[in-house]
């Protein structure tokens, strides 16, 4: 979010192979976490606007990047990537409710990623952290608080590659 020409180079990049987006909540998400502080709603609660929340920043991904579209479900993002499309998810499907996904603030989009990707099959699964990346442990990851608190428990059910990079230059991610 702080650097938009960087965001920008990173969702142009996506669109040269087929590639799931999971965005995190942004500012949308950080208005969650105030209202819930300020109103006292529950976690599960928060953590239904939360995934609103990654909707919202969907929606702003695709007005940044044209060829990117919103899939809102599941199914919406495996044909998009059998077609060779590149899409941004929306986990609004997931307010009903997924036993394996606890409504709490421990899931964030870092485990969503993780889910999804999962449940695709995908052979690997990048997060791009805007903050340093100095361990790849995912234990050490969510000790460091670079990943939520569930991610050791879904990287442990994932398969695939996890890569988590931090920043960047524009240069670089090109």
């Amino acid at each position: 979010m702080a650097d938009r020409a960087r965001l920008r180079t990173l969702l142009a990049a996506c669109t040269t192979t087929p590639t799931a987006i999971v965005p995190g909540g942004g500012p949308f998400a950080d208005a969650v976490r105030t209202a819930q502080s300020a109103l006292g709603f529950d976690d599960a609660l928060a953590h239904r606007l939360a995934l609103d929340a990654m909707g919202r920043m969907a929606e702003v991904f695709c007005h940044l990047e044209p060829r990117l579209a919103v899939a809102a479900s599941l199914d919406a993002v495996a044909d998009a990537l059998a077609q060779n499309r590149s899409v941004v998810w929306d986990p609004a499907a997931l307010k009903a409710g997924c036993p394996d996904i606890p409504e709490s603030w421990a899931v964030t989009s870092d485990s969503l990623a993780l889910w999804l990707a999962t449940r695709l099959g995908a052979q690997s699964c990048i997060l791009q952290k805007s903050a340093p990346v100095p361990a790849a442990d995912p234990q050490a990851l969510a000790a460091a608080g670079l990943v939520d608190a569930a991610f050791p428990r879904f990287a442990a059910l994932y398969p695939g590659a996890i890569v988590v990079r931090g920043p960047v230059s524009v240069s670089e991610a090109a």
